[in-house]
């Protein structure tokens, strides 16, 4: 199967574009700080596990022709987080509906400034026009009230619970436009 060319996608203050070898460093500051992780797996990353991350995120591109963006700030040019769509196929209970599933992180310097919303909305509207999917699944923790407010201002309602890694986990889904409430 040919790679699959990842689309640069520009908002008002982002650049989102596939990953880099470049963006390592930044990546693992990020994935390795104590508070970016607290909700995600409550455990910072190490190197490899941020190498094995930033292969999983450009393979998802070739294999399944979408995947994560690298988001950076246009004014600063400054890594602001990952942002995207992926088959995570988790184990967990009971099992997400098989979709999409949307993804957001952003590093500390960003969050709480509106730029989680504005990049997973771009994400999803380029969702909604290559791959049409007739939903979009994302597990946020009870906790994580500010993913929580991403998710329902993007979107996506939540339809149930569920237990990932031992954990508790909100499920959400945003239906197709044109579908919601059906």
């Amino acid at each position: 199967m040919p790679a699959t060319p990842i689309p640069t996608i520009e908002t008002e203050r982002l650049v989102m574009r596939g990953h880099r070898i470049e963006d390592f460093e930044e990546g693992f500051a990020m994935w390795s700080d104590p508070t970016v992780v607290r909700f995600i797996s409550g455990k910072p990353s190490t190197r490899e596990e941020m190498w094995s991350r930033l292969l999983r995120y450009v393979g998802h591109w070739d294999l399944l022709g979408y995947g994560f963006w690298a988001v950076r700030e246009k004014a600063t040019g400054r890594l602001v987080g990952d942002v995207g769509l992926g088959d995570f196929r988790r184990e967990m209970q009971p099992a997400l509906p098989k979709a999409p599933e949307a993804g957001w992180v952003l590093a500390p310097g960003f969050q709480g400034k509106g730029y989680a919303t504005e990049a997973v909305r771009a994400a999803l509207a380029w969702a909604d026009a290559r791959l049409s999917p007739e939903r979009v699944v994302c597990i946020i923790s009870p906790e994580n009230a500010a993913s929580i407010r991403v998710a329902e201002k993007s979107g996506f309602r939540q339809f149930g619970q569920g237990v990932y890694l031992g954990h508790p986990s909100l499920m959400f889904e945003r239906l197709a436009p044109g579908r919601a409430g059906t």
